[in-house]
């Protein structure tokens, strides 16, 4: 059996579906078309939120499923978060291109404070990303780095989790989106406690 793609083979590869991806949406449809922009908005919207729950629970599979499989997922972490800024940036392209093509559809109902949460987790998304590489690690230094990354994640589960909750009444895949968010927010909070228990344990004497 062919092994997994890994490093950056692994996030060539997942930005190269993503892009394959979202040329075929966009071919279903007539060209520049409003339905093919948010068909493809939508189909981004999944693939970054696949790489960003995988990206978020790494390291809480670790604790509660310590394996072999949970432990290559931690170790590709880095990677597979910068396919997620990918394919968000992707996404995010594909918004600005609906809100400039079709202005009354973007903002039928919508407010520029709806905007914020989005707004703030793109500005999470790119610190994350550039903070990503050994250059700026090295000038946070790994306290700073751990507290950026720490809060990026949970900033950015926040905004996912809001964003599919607000969207509930709309049926389709975001209830199912709000459930998968909910519930990897509650696995992550389980494994912080696990490990602080753990930590706590006294050793026991030989």
């Amino acid at each position: 059996m062919k092994a997994l793609p890994t490093g950056w083979k692994l996030f060539f590869s997942l930005a190269a579906l993503t892009l394959l991806m979202t040329a075929a949406v966009l071919a279903t449809y007539p060209a520049g078309s409003a339905d093919a922009l948010r068909s493809a908005i939508r189909a981004t919207a999944r693939s970054s939120f696949a790489m960003f729950l995988l990206t978020f629970l790494a390291s809480a599979l670790v604790t509660l499923l310590p394996g072999a499989l949970s432990r290559q997922l931690l170790r590709e972490r880095r990677y597979l978060g910068l396919a997620f800024a990918f394919s968000h940036t992707v996404h995010g392209v594909l918004i600005y291109l609906y809100a400039q093509g079709f202005p009354e559809l973007f903002w039928a109902g919508r407010t520029a404070v709806a905007n914020i949460p989005g707004s703030v987790g793109y500005l999470f998304i790119l610190l994350l990303a550039l903070t990503s590489f050994k250059a700026p690690t090295r000038l946070l230094g790994p306290r700073l780095w751990k507290g950026l990354h720490s809060t990026g994640t949970w900033v950015l589960a926040g905004v996912f989790c809001l964003s599919f909750y607000k969207r509930i009444p709309m049926g389709g895949w975001y209830p199912l989106a709000f459930a998968l968010m909910f519930a990897a927010i509650v696995l992550k909070l389980i494994a912080k406690q696990a490990r602080r228990l753990r930590g706590a344990t006294p050793t026991p004497a030989h």
